[in-house]
């Protein structure tokens, strides 16, 4: 009865939370397409400035991968009114920081500033968008950076590249096949024009959502975003991509090697659908009862129990198109891999084939909810989860209000259910991740 107690007392307590949290914003578009999404809040004298673009590596060709994550880092070498290398001087001399990161799906850029430098931020994005500087100096200068950030990230870490080994063998057809850091041969042979094409494409306001959160004043706001905004020009609509993928029907196995590892790994994936389907929430769910958390069953079961373990997990990997449900384990000592592969497949027929308890359930529901309310305690956190409603949810802003609500639709049946439809052998890939040597 207490424990019953308890679980309500903290159900009770995070919609309480959820709801003092509902973000206000307002949303328009400028002439030339750009969306612009405006969150105010003066609790603290900061604001984030962020835009982001809906071109990531699955907008690429076969024979030119890495062009998104290559655009990420050469639209910070400067334009017709900023220096080479100032860009970033900019942001930190007026108390700011800034970053970018890419996705197969989306590039994301954004700068944190004292609310005062609000329009020190307007005018680096617009900056960036308007007209960027592409010249060979400026792609050979990035070329190398991209080339030392492969070598560090993938190349040279440790199972840096399981998930590069994964998405060829999940997809065959869709650019999800390769990541977002793409083949430096292909970057290699690349021309100035094929740059600057792929910019005039893609870096354009109608393919882009410019969102402001923070200390700032609406109407002013608005003002200064049209002064700066206003006058890029719209480009072609973007064409989105539609590439479908064959069902996989047969159990794939196959070997992968590593030169920066000593302990071994083996790893499973399965096709799933794209993060805004409602089973992909599930997917999410059925994860954490799994591996989130030193007492979720695969933790619990082989890492303290059985200890053949040293790490297990899994992760619904969503994406915008499809998604991979990914597990992995790593073996304590000696070990065989198929055994590890054995005992994770056994806590997926389990969750296959019974209903989740109703403690597990309200733990992972509150595991979800706290992150997300985590994420909103920052502006930059509040300003990302409204570009990805409006760039990802059918230009719905508002899903930043509705996630939880869609959360907590989802049933202990419905856990059930998708890893029943999704987590078959049959339908997935079985990696044996070696040390090369």
């Amino acid at each position: 009865m207490m424990k019953n107690l308890k679980i309500a007392l903290v159900l009770l307590l995070a919609s309480s939370i959820t709801k003092a949290q509902k973000v206000a914003f307002t949303e328009y578009d400028l002439k030339n397409g750009l969306h612009v999404v405006l969150h105010k809040d003066n609790a603290a004298p900061v604001v984030a400035v962020s835009v982001m673009y809906h071109v990531g590596s699955k907008n690429e060709t076969t024979n030119r991968t890495g062009f998104a994550h290559f655009f990420e880092h050469l639209l910070f070498e400067g334009s017709e009114n900023i220096k080479r290398g100032e860009f970033m001087k900019i942001v930190s001399s007026n108390g700011g920081q800034n970053n970018a990161n890419t996705t197969q799906d989306r590039t994301f850029y954004y700068e944190v500033f004292p609310s005062n430098q609000l329009e020190t931020g307007l005018w680096l994005e617009s900056e960036r968008m308007l007209h960027p500087v592409i010249n060979e100096i400026g792609v050979k200068t990035q070329n190398e950076v991209v080339k030392e950030e492969k070598r560090m990230r993938v190349d040279n870490q440790p199972y840096g590249n399981f998930i590069g080994e994964i998405m060829k063998r999940v997809f065959t057809k869709h650019p999800y096949t390769w990541v977002p850091i793409g083949s430096m041969e292909h970057l290699d042979a690349a021309t100035l024009q094929e740059f600057i094409a792929f910019n005039k494409k893609y870096y354009v306001p109608n393919n882009a959502v410019l969102v402001i959160a923070g200390d700032i004043d609406i109407e002013k706001t608005k003002a200064l975003v049209e002064g700066y905004f206003g006058p890029v020009p719209a480009a072609a609509p973007v064409e989105k991509v539609n590439i479908k993928e064959d069902l996989i029907t047969k159990e794939i196995i196959d070997t992968a090697y590593d030169n920066n590892i000593q302990i071994p790994a083996v790893m499973t994936a399965y096709r799933t659908p794209g993060m805004t389907d409602k089973e992909s929430i599930a997917l999410e769910l059925a994860s954490s009862v799994l591996s989130g958390g030193q007492s979720s069953r695969m933790y619990k079961k082989m890492v303290d129990d059985k200890k053949n373990a040293l790490q297990v997990g899994c992760f619904n990997y969503a994406l915008e198109d499809y998604g991979a449900y990914i597990t992995y384990a790593l073996p304590n000592g000696n070990f065989a891999l198929d055994t590890l592969l054995n005992d994770m497949d056994v806590e997926i027929v389990k969750l296959q084939n019974e209903l989740i308890s109703e403690t597990d359930f309200t733990k992972i529901r509150n595991q979800y909810e706290n992150a997300y309310i985590g994420k909103n305690a920052k502006m930059l956190g509040v300003a990302e989860n409204l570009a990805d409603g409006y760039t990802f949810h059918n230009k719905n802003t508002n899903y930043i209000n509705i996630e939880l609500d869609e959360v907590r639709k989802v049933t202990r049946e419905d856990i059930q259910k998708v890893a029943k439809k999704y987590l078959n052998k049959n339908q997935r890939v079985v990696v044996y991740y070696l040390p090369k040597k």
